[in-house]
């Protein structure tokens, strides 16, 4: 049964389970699945289906607020089952517009249904947009081809989102997104996943050799490019953005506040009280906290807007890339700090900070990394096509 409450599906409780189980994901490489089976249980999978539909009609702002929770105690949790909001949250918003194209994912999501993301490649540099993997037109649906990484909680999924190219007509290349059930013959997952952080999440690599999808799981046809960015597309940036964003700024306040506590009870030798009266130590804490005061109201304020219905235009490009941007940056530096300020106990496997460091590094690879973000963002800025490719010379 669905909760009726945020608090209801979060329990404070629950959440401390997360943490304790946390360490041991990290260390055996498992997926988080005694975590995932109480979020289920407790309806958080619904979080994003509308109420008309049976779900708790969360939008963008209230989801992320709650993965941000979630990250505070668990990352690789909340960055796993984000996956699934990364789907769901889309469906709700086109739904919500009018448009009942693609009900049918709501409608398995409160059939206990579970949604993942299959759309990083090797050689695709802007995701989602272009695509190495070839998806044919047969009869009925389409064959998808190609290697996915990137298969966010591949033990548990029961539809995979992706995308591949449907170059058929090379003057008019298409994308097309695509659901493809977990009992699809075709296609093989492989188990690749021993990473530096984020390890419990699984993201194990999909091997697709001629996966048939068929029509009914289609979920777009859009062209090539940024010419195909409609509210499916732009709503897959703003679900993902966002939330990746609110999940390495949780990191980063789990992180802040545990440095705080630790200086406070710090010792040295050359001073009568704690390394919390240390001149350099209260610099470094300033830049901490004056980092994660600037990072919160920019997540916050493009979550609103975008639930709101906000019309920014083009802008919507620069300011979820922006938003997401300045989040996972912010907060690397954040935990970057606290290694140094902690000392060299953080090194250790028995410290968090060790583990959260690992994790937060992550979020500097999640799309749009360093070189993509500033080319969007300077296009649209300029005014220049973003499917202009750079003219050097």
């Amino acid at each position: 049964m669905v909760a009726d409450s945020i608090s209801g599906v979060l329990s404070k409780e629950m959440l401390e389970r997360f943490q304790e189980r946390a360490p041991t994901y990290d260390r055996d490489n498992t997926f988080f699945q005694e975590d995932f089976d109480e979020l289920r249980e407790a309806g958080y999978l619904y979080a994003a289906v509308p109420k008309e539909l049976g779900g708790l009609g969360m939008n963008l702002a209230q989801v992320a607020a709650c993965q941000r929770r979630i990250s505070y105690y668990a990352p690789a949790t909340a960055l796993g089952v984000n996956m699934h909001f990364y789907w769901t949250g889309v469906a709700a918003d086109v739904w919500r517009s009018g448009d009942k194209s693609v009900e049918w994912i709501l409608a398995e999501t409160m059939n206990d249904h579970v949604f993942a993301a299959g759309h990083a490649e090797q050689g695709t540099d802007i995701p989602l947009l272009t695509s190495t993997t070839v998806a044919e037109r047969v009869e009925g649906g389409y064959r998808f081809t190609g290697h996915k990484f990137f298969g966010s909680m591949s033990p548990v999924w029961t539809y995979l989102g992706l995308h591949g190219l449907d170059n058929s007509d090379p003057e008019a290349p298409k994308i097309i997104h695509a659901f493809m059930p977990r009992g699809t013959e075709g296609y093989e997952i492989k188990e690749v996943w021993d990473t530096l952080g984020m390890r419990a999440t699984q993201s194990q690599d999909t091997i697709l050799d001629g996966a048939f999808v068929p029509d009914r799981y289609i979920g777009r046809v859009v062209p090539a490019g940024a010419a195909g960015i409609d509210l499916f597309t732009l709503g897959i940036f703003a679900w993902a953005l966002t939330t990746f964003g609110n999940v390495y700024y949780g990191i980063a306040q789990r992180v802040l506040e545990m440095t705080i506590e630790a200086v406070k009870g710090k010792s040295s030798i050359a001073l009568t009280r704690s390394m919390a009266h240390h001149p350099e130590v209260q610099h470094a804490i300033a830049e901490m906290v004056m980092e994660m005061e600037a990072i919160a109201p920019q997540l916050d304020k493009v979550a609103e807007d975008w639930s709101n219905g906000v019309d920014h235009g083009q802008a919507w490009v620069i300011k979820l890339i922006g938003a997401k941007y300045r989040a996972v940056e912010g907060a690397w530096k954040v935990v970057d700090a606290a290694l140094d300020v902690t000392g060299g106990f953080g090194i250790f496997k028995k410290s968090p900070i060790e583990r959260l460091w690992r994790d937060a590094r992550l979020g500097k690879i999640h799309p749009g990394n360093y070189a993509l973000s500033h080319e969007f963002v300077a296009k649209v800025a300029l005014g220049i096509d973003p499917d202009e490719p750079p003219r050097w010379g």
